[in-house]
């Protein structure tokens, strides 16, 4: 009977030196895993929707690291276990918390070698990594040798969605909007109502600005899946990816339902959409006259409350300017030429005397403008397209414009107080969309400004080529996105470089 009790103490003795053997064993397995040399970076693609492929789930899904396709579980049954069984991949991803495992032996992989991996499926920016791709003109190499500016980078065309990718192009290059969500603490913690899915929209663009400016890429091109799906879903299938779109009326659509997805309100602070882009006017109107009335009744309409002209102060986050009708006839050598017109005869329309004619069906207003407050980035879209009842019509009048120092001091209201709060009034274009061809069937195109090279760049789908500022003002822009100079804060800067 005594015996027992050491008798025990042996066995646990054993069984714990058999715990401690298998746990040394697995941990050695996990830092010496045979078949790390089998991942194959060349086709690993995270841009897609995190789906198995099997099943379609999006519960629980590893990525296989050999030959790139998705598969949920790891059990002995599940779909990721079959495949590592049936065509020897063994090495395989969990897409959520980005840990390693080996199937069918089921253990964790633990090498520093996989750090790639992760930074490429979740990349992290610190604030020196921020300071430095404001001003870096250091080219990035791809896993496949290609060189690329991160920023810079292709966006895969779907079917017809380039009228998304030049716009999520522009807006990425806005740059405390890039800093915003280049960094996922600053709106990972907003909470939205239940069931609302606009948090989606605001995840996708961050992820996707991420993976643009990730200077550790395996390719030089990012897919925007993800993002158009969340674009699909949350506009209720106004914007698709299998067709062509207005790039005006999906801007207005994001920059307003991304400032909700943020909890912004309406005041001016309250997102970083209405921070970057916010400005406001103050609109004039009165209601134009009856045409077949006598002078004697003309009198007593302009003593009425509706006939006098009323001010309202609005707010902005773009300015829509209205390009002349072209000429109807040929000139004298019988040729249809393209008409030009400069820039500042459009924004003429917000001096604050410019009056124009704006009709309904039931009367006619008068309308003026002028800006009251200039915001940090100004965006600008020329109204290209004219529908009437039969078809589109596009107008390809070239607007002439300087690529820096556009001041739009004289367009700003004579109130001492608003010319006061505005010490710098001089803007630099930063980005110009193109519409290219018919309405309706063309193509669009966009010349971004890299900011540490100092050069412009084309992006056109995949296709990214530098191009001569002086060619940018002949080309039939659409919307531009220009940057608020304020030399104060940039001479310092300056003198460091």
């Amino acid at each position: 009977m005594a015996l027992s009790p050491k008798k025990r103490t042996n066995d646990d003795i054993s069984d714990d030196e058999e715990e401690d053997k298998a746990k040394h064993l697995k941990l050695e397995m996990s830092r010496n895993c045979p078949y790390l040399d089998t991942i194959n970076r060349h086709l690993l693609d995270f841009d897609f929707e995190k789906l198995c492929s099997v099943s379609l789930s999006h519960l629980n899904v590893y990525a296989c690291l050999v030959c790139g396709k998705y598969f949920q579980g790891r059990g002995q049954k599940s779909h990721a276990y079959t495949h590592s069984v049936q065509v020897n991949h063994h090495v395989f991803l969990n897409l959520h918390n980005l840990r390693f495992y080996c199937l069918p032996d089921n253990y964790e992989i633990i090498d520093s070698s996989l750090d790639d991996i992760k930074y490429v499926l979740r990349p992290t920016f610190t604030e020196d990594l921020l300071k430095a791709l404001e001003t870096s003109s250091k080219m990035s190499r791809a896993y496949d040798g290609t060189t690329y500016l991160p920023g810079i980078v292709g966006l895969n065309n779907i079917k017809a969605n380039d009228y998304c990718n030049v716009l999520l192009h522009a807006l990425s290059n806005v740059t405390p909007l890039q800093l915003y969500f280049l960094q996922e603490k600053n709106y990972i913690h907003i909470k939205r109502p239940p069931g609302d899915i606009l948090c989606l929209l605001s995840q996708r663009f961050g992820e996707l600005m991420r993976k643009m400016w990730n200077p550790r890429n395996f390719k030089a091109h990012v897919s925007p899946h993800e993002m158009l799906q969340a674009v699909v879903l949350c506009s209720k299938k106004k914007f698709q990816i299998t067709q062509q779109g207005d790039p005006v009326e999906f801007l207005s659509w994001f920059l307003n339902t991304l400032h909700i997805a943020l909890n912004g309100t309406k005041k001016k602070s309250s997102s970083i959409i209405y921070q970057v882009f916010q400005g406001s006017m103050k609109i004039f109107s009165r209601k134009v006259l009856p045409v077949d009335i006598t002078e004697k009744d003309k009198e007593e309409c302009l003593k009425k409350e509706e006939y006098k002209e009323t001010s309202i102060e609005s707010p902005f986050l773009y300015l829509m300017l209205d390009i002349p009708r072209a000429p109807l006839f040929r000139d004298e050598l019988e040729q249809n030429i393209i008409p030009q017109i400069p820039l500042a005869t459009l924004m003429a329309k917000f001096d604050g005397t410019t009056e124009k004619e704006y009709k309904t069906y039931k009367d006619s207003t008068i309308k003026r403008f002028e800006l009251t407050r200039l915001p940090p980035y100004l965006i600008l879209c020329l109204k290209r397209f004219n529908k009437n009842t039969f078809f589109v019509e596009k107008n390809r009048t070239i607007v002439n414009f300087p690529v820096k120092n556009i001041d739009l001091k004289e367009y700003l209201s004579a109130d001492p107080a608003v010319r006061n709060a505005h010490p710098h009034t001089s803007y630099d274009l930063i980005a110009n969309i193109v519409h290219d061809g018919e309405p309706n069937k063309g193509t669009y195109r966009v010349h971004i400004l890299h900011k540490g090279t100092g050069k412009w760049n084309e992006i056109q789908d995949l296709h990214v080529s530098d191009i001569l500022p002086q060619m940018i003002a002949l080309s039939e822009a659409y919307i531009q996105i220009w940057e608020l100079k304020k030399e104060a804060v940039n001479l310092p800067t300056q003198t460091k470089t």
